[in-house]
C-alpha cells in the first residue's frame, strides 16, 4: 500500500510537471505568434542578417531561426523578402525623419538646421550607412552600395523624399514664396543631401568633411531662396 501511495505521488508528480512544461510551451507558442511582437523580431533580424551577410546570402529561414519566429511568419506578415527588405528600408527612413525634425514643428525647420541633423544621423547609423567601428556588431555593412539593396534604398528615399516636400512646402509658405516647383526641388535636394553624405562618410580629414557640409547647407538654402551671406 505505501508503495502503491508513493507510485502514485510520484506520478502525480510527473504528470503536474509534464502539465508545467505544456502549459510553458503553450505560453512560449502564444507569446511567440503575437503579431506585433512576431513582426518586430523578424523585423530586426532581418536588419542584422542582411546588413552582415547581404541579401542573396540570407535565407528566410536564416531570419526565422534568428527571430525565433516559424518561417511562415515572415511570409503572413511580409509577403516576401524583398518586401521585407523594403519594410526595413521605409522604417530607417522614418528614423531619420524623426531626427531631422526632432521636435520642432515643420515651419520652423531650414537647411541649416536640417543638414547637419541628417549628417549627424548618418555617421550613427552603422548597419546602412557604411560605417564601421566599437559600436558596430556585425562589421563592415554587406548592403552598402549593394544592388541588391535597391529595395531598401528607395523605400527609404521614397518616405524621406514625401517629408521633404511637407516640410518645403509649409515653410516657403510661410516665408511666401511661391516660385519654386516643390515636387522637384523636394527629390534633387534628395539627391544632393545624399551624394554629400556618401563625401562626409568618405573624407579622409574632418576639415573635409567640414567643407562638404558647409558648401551643402549654401548650396541647398540658396536653392531654396534662403540667404546665404
Amino acid at each position: 500500500m505505501a508503495t502503491r501511495a508513493i507510485d502514485s505521488r510520484i506520478a502525480d508528480s510527473r504528470t503536474s510537471k509534464a502539465g508545467a512544461r505544456t502549459d510553458a510551451r503553450i505560453d512560449t507558442r502564444a507569446r511567440r505568434y503575437d503579431p506585433a511582437e512576431t513582426k518586430q523580431r523578424v523585423l530586426a533580424a532581418a536588419n542584422m542578417l542582411f546588413s552582415s551577410k547581404g541579401f542573396s546570402a540570407t535565407g528566410t529561414a536564416d531570419i526565422a531561426r534568428e527571430a525565433d519566429v516559424s518561417e511562415g511568419s515572415i511570409f503572413y506578415h511580409f509577403g516576401s523578402k524583398k518586401a521585407l527588405l523594403a519594410e526595413l528600408g521605409a522604417r530607417y527612413g522614418q528614423t531619420m525623419i524623426e531626427a531631422m525634425q526632432r521636435d520642432d514643428a515643420l515651419e520652423d525647420l531650414e537647411p541649416g538646421i536640417i543638414i547637419p541633423r541628417v549628417f549627424e544621423f548618418c555617421r550613427a547609423s552603422n548597419l546602412w550607412e557604411g560605417i564601421t567601428g566599437s559600436e558596430c556588431e556585425v562589421g563592415t555593412p554587406a548592403m552598402v552600395k549593394n544592388p541588391e539593396a535597391e529595395p531598401f534604398y528607395h523605400a527609404a528615399k521614397a518616405t524621406t523624399t514625401e517629408w521633404i516636400h511637407r516640410q518645403m512646402t509649409v515653410a516657403m509658405a510661410r516665408r511666401g514664396i511661391t516660385d519654386v516647383d516643390i515636387e522637384i526641388a523636394a527629390s534633387f535636394t534628395h539627391h544632393i543631401v545624399g551624394d554629400a553624405i556618401e563625401r562626409i562618410l568618405t573624407a579622409t580629414t574632418p576639415e573635409e568633411a567640414e567643407r562638404v557640409e558647409r558648401e551643402t547647407v549654401r548650396f541647398v538654402r540658396a536653392a531654396c531662396n534662403y540667404n546665404t551671406n
